[in-house]
């Protein structure tokens, strides 16, 4: 019989599982709450940020309904995670280091020097960065900026820049941006090759479509969720290459830490020594941080990244007074601020050693993820719970890290694609009703996973089955309610959305100018290589020559066998078709931000050869689709 539930409401299972999962949280910790409050300045009112067209880009007003006690809709850990990011306002860190929080995903920075200010990390969006600015200001007084820091190669960290800085004022009034070594290449191509797929998916981890509210969104745990207004890139003027590098801007004293292929490939911590004050970017926070995202990117290196925290204590940890990072709130006071970074550095290490420990034992990643068990001390942490990154897919990253997607059981080598194994697993039950029927005995028994097993399977044998689909969103809707971690919720409730209202694509804006415009020409001829339909491909022989002028360099794209090959040459290859540009305009007509005729007609291209060869190369590429299916096949 189908089950008496509505959606929205927890069941009696899902009220026992929170009920068991929180018993041991450390509910007499009141630390955080203290601390999220300490050096209160003031109060923007502009809590709802809006774009120039009037679109709203930024809603904390949305959230004011965590001010409640937590419902039986949301793991009360969860839940007291919100309620401390929605802690917002311009704070005093230490005197002359200040923090705008509640504003975006991640936190703005603010140092005074002589002269002005340095801004660390300017957030996502303009709008979001223009308000945290706004505020700092109104309390603070009109400051220049004097320089502008960006601790790693993160959107949420760089994309706000011209909120507060014009690339004219950069140039004009030489002001330095600094970044860690190989920010720009990764900042601009990270989401550039895979870009639609983890677009799609990053709008199920920020539960991008979801309603606001106790049954819906209540934070991604390492922020409440991403602004959506415009991103923005100012190129880094000065690298810093090495740990040890030293540093005096606007008069204020900086020693940096370089530790790439932790949170991000390029990264830094650096200590403010006059202000006793360490900065470690994301490689510290009040949450356990994601080896893999489930928005999908490379598998970061945990043991690097503990490593790189047991480096830092013993840099500064004898000179430090408090630790701050861009995102959550500081921590004060060096015995505390140590201890912090210590845990943090444990949790890392613990889980990467364990996983290697037990998957050396013959265990594959899905078994260690069920199998390890989080140390008390570390357990009895607040700032080490998975609200953001979890044991459980921290644990499978590692595994894929050392050993890859196939765990040696060779009947998991060749298994048949999704619709096809949905199919017979869908006929060794006897059909998809009495497939559906052993789902609502779990989902009645409170399985959840077992019900949204079944399901699956049932779905991608029958897409349109109307109670799978019904029963399929109520299953992922209570294992989002019993979820301590943000992004799990989000992503369990936004495939509850899709199925009861459709797919909602992604909301996420990667193509910006700026980001376009910073991609160096291979980067684009590569993420061109990446569309070509290779069957489409395997007959057409070309061969196409792009000599950029203002690098003074041409490339040359070769179209064979369905592979598009990209080399450089000291010139065109003699009667080949060739187009001579300006690195800007081959990005904007290979991105179709220009028509080749317009550009052929007003002289910005100049062609030698036949033009057809560009539409024939445009012929063989293939789309990409930003709303393509995750739920049904």
């Amino acid at each position: 019989m189908p089950s008496a539930h509505r959606p929205g409401e927890a069941t009696e299972a899902t009220r026992r599982s929170l009920a068991a999962s929180s018993a041991d949280l450390p509910m007499d910790d009141t630390q955080d709450f203290e601390d999220v409050r300490r050096g209160f300045v003031g109060r923007s009112e502009q809590r709802q940020v809006t774009a120039s067209d009037g679109r709203v880009v930024w809603d904390l007003d949305a959230y004011a309904f965590l001010d409640g006690p937590a419902p039986d809709t949301a793991h009360p850990s969860l839940w007291r995670q919100g309620q401390l990011l929605t802690e917002d306002g311009l704070f005093e860190v230490t005197p002359g280091i200040y923090q705008a929080r509640g504003f975006d995903l991640s936190v703005i920075s603010f140092v005074e020097g002589d002269e002005g200010v340095i801004v660390i990390d300017p957030l996502i969006s303009r709008e979001t960065a223009a308000a945290a600015w706004a505020l700092y200001r109104e309390h603070r007084g009109d400051r220049p900026v004097t320089a502008m820091i960006y601790t790693h190669s993160h959107i949420d960290h760089f994309g706000g820049a011209k909120g507060i800085l014009t690339q004219a004022e950069v140039d004009e009034r030489g002001i330095p941006v600094l970044a860690p070594e190989g920010f720009a290449d990764h900042a601009v191509s990270e989401n550039v090759f895979a870009g639609t797929a983890m677009a799609r998916r990053a709008g199920y981890m920020y539960g991008a479509a979801l309603e606001k509210g106790p049954a819906g969104q209540i934070g991604a745990g390492l922020g409440m969720t991403t602004s959506t207004g415009e991103p923005t890139f100012l190129p880094p003027t000065v690298d810093v290459t090495h740990t040890g590098q030293e540093m005096t801007l606007d008069g204020v004293r900086i020693e940096f830490q370089l530790t790439p292929g932790t949170e991000a490939p390029a990264e830094m911590n650096f200590f403010f020594p006059d202000h006793a004050a360490l900065c470690t970017a994301e490689n510290t926070s009040h949450t356990l941080h994601n080896i893999l995202t489930l928005r999908g990117a490379q598998v970061r290196d945990a043991r690097a990244w503990s490593e790189y925290l047991t480096e830092t204590i013993d840099l500064w940890g004898d000179r430090l007074e408090l630790v701050f990072a861009s995102h959550h709130w500081p921590t004060w006071g060096r015995e505390r601020a140590v201890g912090f970074l210590e845990m943090q550095r444990d949790m890392y290490a613990y889980i990467h050693d364990q996983t290697l420990r037990m998957m050396n034992q013959g265990l594959t990643g899905a078994e260690i993820a069920e199998a390890l068990e989080v140390p008390p001390a570390l357990a009895q942490q607040w700032h080490t719970h998975g609200y953001y990154g979890s044991i459980s897919h921290n644990v499978k990253a590692i595994y894929q890290r050392y050993m890859g997607w196939y765990d040696g059981n060779p009947a998991h080598l060749w298994g048949h694609p999704p619709v096809e194994v949905a199919r017979r697993y869908v006929d060794a039950m006897g059909g998809a009703d009495a497939a559906v029927a052993v789902a609502e005995r779990a989902f009645d028994e409170g399985d959840l996973r077992w019900a949204v097993e079944v399901l699956n399977h049932v779905l991608f044998a029958e897409e349109d089955h109307a109670r799978a689909r019904e029963l399929q969103a109520d299953a992922f809707e209570q294992l989002g309610f019993g979820s301590e971690n943000g992004t799990w919720r989000d992503v369990y409730l936004s495939g509850a959305t899709e199925l009861r209202d459709g797919i909602f694509g992604t909301p996420t804006t990667t193509g910006s100018d700026d980001f376009l415009h910073a991609l160096t020409v291979r980067q684009v001829l590569t993420g061109l290589s990446l569309r070509v339909d290779g069957p489409q491909a395997w007959d057409e022989q070309l061969t196409l020559c792009w000599t950029v002028t203002d690098e003074g360099t041409t490339y040359i794209t070769e179209l064979r066998n369905g592979v598009l090959v990209i080399r450089t040459a000291d010139a065109p290859v003699p009667g080949a078709t060739t187009m001579t540009l300006r690195r800007t305009t081959l990005i904007d007509l290979l991105t179709q931000r220009v028509d080749a005729a317009t550009a052929f007609g007003d002289g910005s291209i100049q062609l030698e050869g036949d033009a057809a060869d560009l539409g024939r190369l445009v012929g063989v590429l293939g789309s990409t689709d930003p709303a393509f299916p995750i739920v049904t096949p």
